[in-house]
């Protein structure tokens, strides 16, 4: 299948349509794709939160801005999609809980779609695993966050296990300095070397 249609098919997807309605915010389904053949790095996620719902945009938040810091881009590298793909494990925003809290990825859609996009990625040298729901699916099997980005070293310079970049793991970021110590600059020196190939 040609990238393009496999992308339009997943922009009018509605796999997940009575089980969005169903939520607190019961909304539409809203896929959010950002990826092009060529790439050459893979940001895979976990899900869109509202704001990347209302936007269409993948990390246009606060995480999103952590994320480039991380990585050591601009908006506009971060946004390239022939350079960089990004691709959560489920595209559309999950919606939230009674208590207000983002549901978890519904499975369908990596089982639907992921294999097939990534087929469509063969230049993607460097993948950053953001968040528990990625790292069990490209990593197999079960891990904390934690424990995977510790062992970081074990899958660089093609892959890094990473915490998501919310503003609610600014408490993990302190307890763990060695991730910005250790960690991100070997991160970025790998994204410079990658998209200047």
């Amino acid at each position: 299948m040609e990238f393009e249609t496999l992308q339009r098919q997943i922009i009018a997807c509605r796999l997940c349509a009575d089980r969005f309605a169903a939520t607190e915010t019961a909304h539409a389904p809203r896929p959010v794709l950002w990826a092009a053949p060529g790439a050459r790095i893979l940001v895979a996620g976990q899900a869109p939160g509202m704001r990347v719902h209302q936007s269409g945009k993948p990390f246009t938040d606060p995480s999103g801005d952590r994320l480039r810091g991380w990585m050591g881009v601009d908006g506009a590298t971060f946004y390239d999609r022939s350079r960089i793909a990004i691709l959560p494990m489920a595209f559309c925003f999950p919606g939230y809980d009674a208590k207000g809290s983002d549901l978890p990825p519904p499975k369908i859609c990596a089982r639907t779609w992921r294999a097939h996009l990534l087929n469509h990625l063969p230049d993607v040298r460097l993948t950053l695993l953001v968040g528990g729901h990625a790292q069990d699916w490209h990593l197999r099997g079960k891990s904390s966050v934690t424990a995977r980005a510790a062992g970081w070293r074990d899958h660089a310079p093609a892959l890094f296990p990473l915490p998501h970049p919310s503003w609610r793991n600014t408490a993990w970021l302190k307890k763990n300095p060695w991730f910005e110590a250790e960690l991100l600059p070997v991160l970025r020196a790998c994204v410079k070397d990658v998209l200047d190939k």
